[in-house]
This record gives structure tokens, sequence and C-alpha cells, in this order.
């Protein structure tokens, strides 16, 4: 038996033990990095750490494939059994029990789905769990990626999918757009020409355009600024008194006009839809709190989203009324005599 201290064992870092094991069985950092759910960055630093510690290359790069060396071949299946051994004496099942839980948990989301989901995730957890916390970080699709690598949040809730095959993600609904004015300054348009007679708002996380100036340019329109903000929470009180009108997801238009003096209708603007997503790193997928959080989260969407696309068909169904009364109630055209 080896003779060694529990100070020799504070050197070592195990975490070498499972980048090795990795790269051992995928011969490659791309595939190893996607299987530990790291950057290629993290893997190719700690090879470099490996190296150093066994003075071998261990794994060389050959005909496409990282190649182990002699050394690697020796020590590869010793520490590999002995991780496995390590890992089958730490493991254990855990039980996530949401009324004894003191958890903090935390969420990355942009504050659309702040305002449109936190209330009703909040009254679900606080249900089920008066404990447990729940922390909201900002992020949105060009942030999340880098929060989840950094363990900055737990979960994300996104527009679309992010693309890093690390990440775990899961359709939990959709959304799609509409307008928010006050009805004591602005009448709802009901055409594409009234919408952009009004002054808008944009909400966007560059400053500079959103959605709506894309599809206005492939139409070759274009609409008059009043002012550019990148957060939606500050929209109501730009709004409120305003004869302006600002066009962001309809989940947030709703949750926006709710006990507000402010009202939504629809988009006189073909904008489509687009699906809304969990996102988590695939290391965690068997966190139980995590799963048990997740599923709050859907619930919450499937509520909170699905009552939002209710209200935009009614909204469309009024503007179509209302678009029919004024046709109805403008004086015929004079007839050529």
């Amino acid at each position: 038996m080896n003779d060694f201290t529990l100070l020799d064992i504070r050197k070592l870092d195990l975490n070498l033990a499972t980048v090795f094991v990795a790269l051992w069985r995928e011969r490659s950092v791309t595939r190893a990095a996607e299987r530990l759910a790291l950057s290629q960055a993290a893997v190719s630093s700690a090879l470099g750490r490996l190296r150093r510690t066994v003075h071998d290359p261990l794994f060389v790069r050959t005909r496409g494939q990282m190649t182990p060396t002699p050394r690697a071949q020796a020590i590869a299946p010793t520490l590999e059994a002995h991780l496995g051994a390590l890992a089958a004496c730490l493991r254990d099942e855990r039980r996530f029990d949401p009324a004894q839980s003191t958890r903090r948990f935390v969420i990355g989301a942009s504050d659309d789905y702040e305002l449109a989901l936190g209330p009703d995730l909040l009254r679900r957890v606080r249900a089920a769990a008066p404990q447990v916390t729940i922390t909201f970080r900002q992020t949105n699709r060009h942030l999340v990626e880098r929060m989840l690598d950094a363990r900055d949040i737990e979960l994300g809730v996104v527009a679309g999918a992010p693309g890093a095959r690390w990440i775990h993600a899961q359709r939990i609904g959709s959304s799609g757009y509409a307008c928010l004015y006050d009805p004591r300054r602005v009448q709802a348009p009901t055409t594409l020409d009234t919408y952009l007679a009004l002054p808008h708002v944009l909400i966007s996380y560059s400053g500079q355009s959103g959605v709506v100036d894309e599809a206005l340019r492939r139409i070759g329109r274009r609409r008059t600024l009043l002012a550019s903000l990148t957060h939606f929470a500050t929209v109501g009180a730009f709004l409120d008194d305003t004869a302006a009108i600002a066009t962001l997801p309809s989940h947030a238009a709703s949750a926006l006009a709710r006990g507000s003096a402010l009202r939504s209708c629809a988009v006189p603007l073909e904008l489509g839809r687009y699906d809304v997503h969990l996102a988590l790193r695939r290391d965690a997928v068997a966190d139980p709190g995590l799963i048990w959080l997740g599923e709050q989260l859907s619930a919450s969407a499937a509520a909170v989203l699905g009552a939002a696309a209710e209200a935009m068909d009614e909204a469309v169904d009024e503007t179509v009324d209302e678009a029919v009364d004024e046709a109805a109630a403008a004086p015929p055209p004079p007839r050529r005599a």
C-alpha cells in the first residue's frame, strides 16, 4: 500500500484526473471539454498542468486526434479505476425536500422575464418551499453562456436555445410582440401607417435597433424614435401620459399594463413568434433542486406565456373590429361625374 499523507493529497487537484480520463476516452480536447461541460481553454490549461505534474506530454496531436504517450497509457487504467472507485464512494442518493430546504437559487433572465414570470414563480416557490431564496441576475442570449460557464447563474431563461453543446436547453413556451401605450394620449394603431405616425420608445440590448426596425427595413419603411432604453422595467414611466408607443414582448406588455393606466394591443406589423428556453449546464441536469425549480419555472411559463398569447389573440380581434368600424364610419369616396 502506498505511503502517503493528507498533506500529499492536499497538494493534488483531482479535477486534473477527470480531465485526463476525459482526454483518454475522447482523444480530443473539444470532445473532452463538451463531456466535462468546460471550455476548450480550460481543458487545454488543465492538460498543461498535468504535463508539468508528471513531466510528460501525455497526449500529443497526431492525425487529427490526441494520441496518448506510453506514460499516459501506463497510468490510464489505474487512474480511471481509482477515479471510478472514488466517485462510487462519494456518490449518494441526493434528495431535495422543498419544504425543508434553505437553498439559494440563482436564475439569469432579462427583466421582461423577471416582470412576467417572476411574481408567479415566487408565489409557487413560497407555497412549496417557504425557506428557499430566489436571486435573479440580469442576462440575455448574448451573455447566458458566459454566465453559466462561470457559474454566476444556475438556470437561464432566454429567447432561443444557446448554441454551446455543454448547455442543456429545454423549451418552456413561446412569446410574441405587442404594443404598449397610454390610452389617454394615444389611440391603438390599427394600420401600419397609424403605427408609424407615432413616436416610438425602443427597448434593445444594443440601444440602436430592434426586431421592429429589422422588419421595417425589409419593406422599405422606418419609424421615428423618441427614446432608446436597455431595460423593459422603465418603459412604463416613459410612456405614462406621453403620446408615444413601445413594441415589446407580449408577456412584458401584459405585465406592465396590469395594474397601470397603460394598455397593450396587437402590432400592425408581422414580427412572428419565438421560443423561450430554460438553460443550464449539462453537468447540473441531475441536480434534484434544479430539477424541482425547473418544473416550477415551466409551470409559470405555461401559465404566464399562455395567458399573454390569449390576451394578444383577443387584442388582434379587437383591432380587426376597430378597423372594420372605422372603415364603415368613413364617408364614401366622391362619385366621378
